[in-house]
């Protein structure tokens, strides 16, 4: 079981891998949701959380789960009611892309 700053690192991993893939600098909220399960990160640019300026806000960026029993990163789609993917995750129904799931310790994205 992991702790919540060992989330948190995990968290931050992520968001790095993200920014290596694009230009904008990311940044996570400052709360998260703790469940059971593991704790919810949503994230956003580093300038639109740090100003609140609209223009710098980015899409698509849904919020994320890091698993507290292994550590794999769970990403949900910016679209619908998060809620309702939550329950998804939850009750085993969630409809995954070729990139849900990223496992940090192997750098690599799947769908299971």
């Amino acid at each position: 079981m992991l702790t919540d700053n060992e989330m948190l690192e995990i968290a931050e991993k992520y968001l790095k891998r993200l920014e290596d893939e694009g230009t904008i600098k990311l940044m996570l909220h400052s709360d998260f949701t703790k469940k059971d399960y593991g704790n919810i990160y949503f994230f956003n640019s580093k300038l639109y959380i740090e100003t609140g300026d609209l223009n710098k806000s980015i899409g698509g960026n849904g919020p994320f789960l890091v698993e507290k029993e292994k550590g794999r990163v769970v990403q949900f789609g910016s679209f619908g009611l998060i809620e309702d993917q939550f329950k998804a995750y939850e009750n085993g129904t969630l409809v995954p892309a070729l990139d849900t799931y990223w496992y940090p310790d192997e750098d690599r994205f799947s769908h299971k």
